[in-house]
């Protein structure tokens, strides 16, 4: 490319002409601007001042203006986007429905039916000529003579219709919901704007509409969508670990390194670009294009069977690359482990593994236990048969087998299997996975009308359980409208907005020097939407606050920018959490500098050597005159709930420049101006929203930057805090100082004396919120371990969202850092809306109980009856056909009507469930085997002495091929009807007596329920031979209905009975336990195979069928949790050059920190190196602002205290994390679980379950 470029630069003089033609008028080719954007540092600026003199040279070739940006008119932007691109890069084309249905034809169960079906087909259609003889026996006989063998073939058709119903069922539901999470993705993509200016005006257009020739606005904590050359910038460092691997902060600017490139993020201050390169020529876009993203190369690599290549596409591919160039969407971090095994490698393209929840861990083991037990009665109900008719045929009736009867005992075998197999289709409840991602997805859709934009579907789940929340103050609590409403000037404190004719000229015009000029330019006042409305605040608001004040004192601040504009700005510090003040240099007309400064009051004050008096001359600010200022002004201040900001300058003389990049011997020796008390009044609804978490049982914690006197008085606005509780407001220095020893390491102990009462935390830096999450996260005093919440909006909140089970980013004040690191976005940045978070979560784990209470019920009796029935009669009383039927209803209708149930304000009311709670409570037990033994009651009731109930012909012992029996025909009916009245039921799972209760606020459920009806009349009035159904009379009608509406008076006996009295039933769907796994698995970390598929692997292949429909549910979910577009995706993939660095740093943190222990079992072991190498080890160690030293120690200390490593037998707490089995009993990701205790299926199923 170099070459190239060079070529590039020695022809373009001569064939001008030729170039510009091939550019459509513009001054470059696509080419060029290409290789540009290869180079870097010097190299860069030497090829810009080559081909174009300077950046304003390349603007004027992209007719493009640095100040006013390009026209608005859209026949000039249709132009750009032709000759440039656009900037997206063109999605993955999604599955067809063809190959859904193919895939859903995968499943092992349907292909042994339909093997099965074909068989009975195929004899249904031979007729051995032996036949008629007796020699058979009455083996034969029965209704031939009304001409029925000819119907033989109908039960195998039926069989490979119902097969094909399911089959289309499953395909629907996936196709809509990969559908769904598109649409949700590509509203994700909409939401991100970018500030560009055109026509003169900032405006904010989607990402996707960016073209080459934009001069784009570059802030603090944007991630930027397209390549583009620097203009004019403040400040600016950029973290391009995404793109290098090198995680220290680039420093950019016009003269030393100009190159901004897509995918990076703005760590510090601003600037101005000019676009040089979008979508796919941007350079994340060409290493897309390198990775195969659109899909075509990608196939014919996996035909070629570069299985690793595969690997790396195949997740890209699932990070659909959708319009809008940058999604929000966290990529899984393919880099680290990437190449690291191509075995693993190939596990990871077949089994799409993204973390589980708590729930899908224990949903996964649930059904495989269901699973198992379903094999094995299955299996014995064929053997049982099987025996039967060989002892009944051979030994007792004494006949031989004789080669022309071959063909009807083989019918009988196949008839025997098909029985077996409908056991095992009834046994296992595939419906699991389904009634999830249903529920997960309808919650998710629902959410979104609660302002709560989901990113990661467990997320949903997960805020269910939550315990705490540390909360952000500014915007989230607090409306983010600022105003400045008390002042400290010239020796007056006003409580109100002083009157400028008050103050001396002096005073007033450096004051609004001060604040016009040392703030971002792009922070505006504009005038009012609406008459008498309150003026607009556009930026930073707490600049507003001060420009506010300015315009409140009669002066305008517009005209200083004017004759100080950006460009003529000569130094800026840029604020940032660590220096909590921002200062700006400007030149004097005598040839000296002046440097004003702004921040947090104490910090400021701090640096003050001189104050302007009430005359506007100096005095002299000793340590003293500060310390009476702290406690007569600034802690008044603070105690009526107001920010704090101190307002300075300094003059520097004219003659020797002083080091500008000695920031500490600049900002030094300041004259304090002013010191303001800014207000933040608390949002009305947060106190309501804080009394509904507390009455569920999660603690809110506030954790802001302000001072602790107006944390303190916010906190107790808000009933964070309450007169009279026990509770803790600490400063981010006391905080450490108490959970740090002698060396300066965090000690878990000292962490674990301190949270539990701490409710509010200020001062603190983005490590104190990170320790915090992790301490009590890490945590195991208590029986459960805790789930935390946090809330975030700097780039500086990502490791603590990141670590945290549920980050929830701010979507209007929140940065792109901040949205890609959380899991929920508030798109009103409002508090309450996280409580409705909790409450979906919670609505999602009751839905799932909900549908496991009916699916079980139905399994339980299913499975018994065609048991005992094969037993007794050798034939199931319900038919392979209706048990599809059945099977349907339960799984998919079910799921459907149970798992869209509203939330309602009751959920709050109780306390959380916890990690460890099982999913099946021993309620739900006793309602489970309650309902079963009313059901096996007047099932086998029915079919023993119902034919004289009904004085109608038995329908047992028929011989093959007999016509449908009345008999039977009310044996199904009654069951179907049983069903639907449970389903009623199943609507409660607390014991609660009126089931009916808002029954008619979801109209999925009933109209779902009176559907299933209607077709149950139908296929039994007129379903006949495929069926096995005899239409019903009236009369017989009324009675199946009659006992179906007894199951709901039945209901109510059993929730009479109370659950306390019961201590023989045992809870079940527990998470795996603590002693399941064994050390091997620990060591297994390479491996990473779900206990599920060590199941399998054991032959029990049969059991797939459940296990590959939950992996397409699977699929679903981590395409939606991996939809990044592409610079999501390429911010987390260190880029193809630095992937084999990554991979030394990854084996080596292995190597010393996962001494033989467990696998990182989710966001539980929240986010350990492996599963975000970058946030945690490359980005934030090398650079102060973000974590302190003391974190660095901590993450390369010797195994005794990292992040659980393998325990000692040390007192110290935080590592008895595996001992205590805490944390293991939870896996949200990594490994789908299930038992590995040898026991025996059945009796793993009444233990462990």
């Amino acid at each position: 490319m170099g070459d190239m470029a060079n070529s590039t630069v020695d022809f373009y003089p001569k064939n001008q002409r030729r170039e510009l033609n091939h550019a459509g008028g513009f001054g470059c080719t696509l080419s060029e601007l290409r290789s540009l954007m290869e180079l870097r540092g010097a190299e860069a600026i030497q090829k810009v001042q080559e081909a174009y003199t300077d950046v304003s040279g390349l603007c004027r070739r992209l007719k493009t203006s640095p100040t006013e940006g390009i026209s608005d008119n859209t026949a000039d932007l249709e132009k750009r986007r032709q000759i440039y691109g656009q900037n997206l890069i063109p999605p993955k084309k999604p599955k067809t429905f063809l190959q859904l249905v193919w895939e859903a034809l995968q499943d092992v169960t349907l292909i042994i039916l339909e093997i099965a079906a074909i068989i009975s087909l195929g004899l249904a259609f031979y007729a051995p000529p032996g036949e008629e003889s007796e020699a058979c026996g009455n083996v034969a006989s029965g209704g031939e003579n009304e001409g029925e063998s000819e119907a033989g073939w109908i039960e195998g058709a039926a069989i490979l219709l119902s097969v094909i119903c399911v089959v289309l069922v499953t395909a629907f539901n996936d196709w809509s919901k990969e559908k769904q999470f598109r649409g949700l993705q590509s509203r994700i993509e909409q939401e991100q704007k970018f500030t560009v200016i055109r026509n003169g005006q900032q405006v904010q257009i989607p990402v996707s509409e960016l073209v080459v020739g934009d001069i784009a606005q570059v802030k603090y904590g944007d991630l930027l969508p397209a390549d583009g050359v620097l203009i004019q910038g403040n400040d600016l460092k950029i973290d391009e670990s995404s793109l290098t691997g090198e995680s220290d902060h680039v420093r950019k600017s016009v003269d030393k390194d100009p190159m901004l490139l897509s995918g990076t993020h703005v760590m510090e201050g601003s600037g101005r670009m000019v676009v040089t390169a979008v979508g796919v020529n941007s350079q994340t876009g060409i290493i897309f294009t390198l990775l195969g993203a659109g899909g075509e190369e990608e196939e014919k690599k996996d035909k070629k069977g570069k299985q690793q290549d595969g690997a790396v596409e195949n997740n890209q591919n699932k990070a659909k690359k959708q319009d809008g160039a940058v999604a929000m969407e966290m990529q899984p971090l393919k880099s680290a482990e990437g190449g690291e095994m191509e075995e693993r490698e190939k596990k990871k393209t077949s089994v799409p593994k993204k973390e589980k929840s708590v729930l899908q861990g224990k949903l996964t083991k649930l059904a495989v236990q269901i699973g198992k037990a379903g094999l094995v009665m299955s299996a014995i109900t064929v053997i049982i048969l099987v025996l039967y008719f060989v002892i009944e045929t051979f030994v007792i009736a004494g006949r031989t087998w004789l080669a022309e009867c071959t063909p009807v005992y083989v019918q009988y075998f196949v008839k025997f299997f098909i029985i077996g197999v409908t056991v095992l289709v009834v046994a296992v409840p595939e419906g699991l996975p389904l009634a999830v991602t249903i529920s997960l997805a309808y919650s998710v859709k629902k959410m979104m009308k609660d302002n709560n934009l989901v990113r990661h579907l467990d997320a949903c789940e997960t805020m269910g359980n939550a315990t705490a929340i540390c909360s952000d103050k500014t915007g989230t609590l607090t409306t983010n409208r600022m105003t400045v409403v008390q002042s400290y000037m010239g020796d007056t404190h006003y409580k109100e907005a002083p009157d400028p004719s008050n103050l001396t000229p002096k005073t007033l015009d450096l004051l609004v020097h001060a604040i016009a000029i040392n703030s971002a330019y792009t922070t505006k006042i504009l005038p009012p939407e609406k008459e008498g409305g309150l003026p607009r605040q556009v930026g930073n608001k707490t600049e507003c606050a001060l420009l506010g004040f300015v315009v409140g004192l009669q002066r305008d601040y517009q005209p200083v920018r004017e004759q100080i504009p950006e460009e003529k700005l000569y130094k800026v510090y840029t604020f940032n959490s660590v220096r909590k003040s921002m200062s700006t240099v400007t030149c004097m007309p005598d040839g000296g500098y002046r440097l004003f400064s702004k921040g947090a009051s104490e910090i400021v004050l701090k640096k003050c050597t001189n104050i302007l008096n009430s005359n506007g001359e100096l005095r002299s600010f000793r340590p003293r005159d500060r310390d009476e200022m702290v406690r007569k002004v600034i802690e008044p201040m603070a105690c009526d709930g107001l920010r704090t900001i101190c307002i300075a300058y300094r003059d520097f003389p004219a003659g020797k420049e002083p080091d500008w990049d000695n920031e500490n011997d600049i900002v030094i020796d300041l004259t304090c101006i002013a010191v303001v008390g800014i207000e933040d009044p608390v949002r009305p609804e947060v106190p309501d929203a804080i009394r509904k978490c507390q009455r569920a049982g999660i603690t809110v914690r506030m954790v802001t930057g302000d001072n602790i006197n107006t944390a303190r008085a916010i906190a107790a606005k808000c009933g964070i805090i309450q007169p009279g509780e026990d509770f803790l407001c600490l400063e981010g220095k006391e905080f450490n100082r108490r959970i740090r020893n002698e060396k300066g390491e965090i000690e878990q102990e000292r962490l674990d004396k301190i949270w539990p009462k701490l409710r509010v935390l200020a001062r603190s830096s983005p490590t104190d919120k990170h320790t915090l999450v992790k301490g009590i996260i890490d945590s195991t005093i208590g029986d459960q371990r805790q789930v935390v919440a946090v809330t975030g909006d700097g780039t500086n909140d990502g490791p603590a969202l990141k670590k945290a089970d549920v980050g929830f980013a701010m979507g209007i004040a929140g940065t792109d850092v901040a949205k890609e690191a959380s899991d929920i976005i508030l798109t009103d940045d409002n508090f309450s809306s996280i409580v409705k978070a909790v409450m979906w979560g919670r609505n999602v784990y009751d839905s799932i109980s909900k549908f496991l209470q009916f699916q079980l019920t139905v399994n339980v009796v299913a499975v018994i009856v065609a048991f005992t029935g094969a037993c007794i009669t050798q034939d199931s009383p319900l038919k392979a056909v209706q048990m599809l039927w059945v099977n349907l209803i339960m799984d998919t209708f079910a799921s459907l009507a149970l798992a869209t149930e509203p939330p309602t304000e009751a959920l709050l009311l109780r306390k959380p469930y916890g990690r460890n709670k099982p999913l099946i409570s021993r309620t739900m037990m006793k309602n489970i085997l309650g309902h079963a033994v009313y059901q096996l009651t007047i099932i086998f009731t029915l079919l023993f002495v119902g034919e004289v109930f009904f004085d109608i012909d038995s329908g047992r012992n028929a011989p093959l091929h007999s016509p449908p029996s009345e008999h039977y025909t009310i044996i199904f009916n009654t069951f179907v009807m049983m069903q639907l009245f449970n389903e009623i039921n199943a609507r409660k799972i607390h014991g609660e007596r009126n089931v009916f209760n808002g029954i008619f606020g979801n109209p999925i459920f009933c109209s779902i329920v009176l559907g299933t009806f209607g077709i149950q009349i139908v296929i039994v009035q007129f379903g006949g031979k495929p069926f096995s159904c005899s239409p019903l009379n009236t009369e017989q009608w009324l009675w199946c209905l009659f006992v179906g509406v007894g199951e709901l008076v039945w209901g109510q006996v059993i929730a009479a009975i109370p659950t306390s009295q019961l201590k023989c039933l045992k809870e079940a769907g527990h998470g795996p336990s603590k002693d399941e796994i064994t050390d091997e698995e620990m060591a297994e970390d390479e491996e990473e195979i779900d206990h599920a598929e060590r199941e399998l692997r054991r032959g029990q292949i049969l059991w797939f069928r459940g296990l590959n429909r939950i992996q397409t549910q699977m699929e679903v979910v981590s395409t939606f949790k991996r939809s990044g577009s592409f610079q999501g995706a390429v911010r987390r993939r260190s880029s193809v050059l630095s992937q084999l660095h990554d991979i030394r740093v990854v084996k080596a943190f292995r190597s010393s920190l996962y001494g033989g222990l467990e696998k990182p079992d989710t966001k539980t072991s929240i986010h350990n190196f492996m599963t975000t190498p970058e946030f945690l080890i490359n980005d934030y160690i090398h650079n102060i602002p973000l974590i302190d030293d003391t974190d660095v120690e901590e993450s390369e200390c010797p195994p005794r205290r990292c992040f659980r490593a393998s325990p000692p037998p040390s007192p110290n707490k935080n590592n008895n994390a595996i001992d205590s089995g805490i944390y293991l009993s939870t896996v949200v990701s990594k490994t789908p679980t299930s038992s590995s205790s040898p026991v025996s299926p059945l009796h793993s199923m009444e233990t462990s379950l």
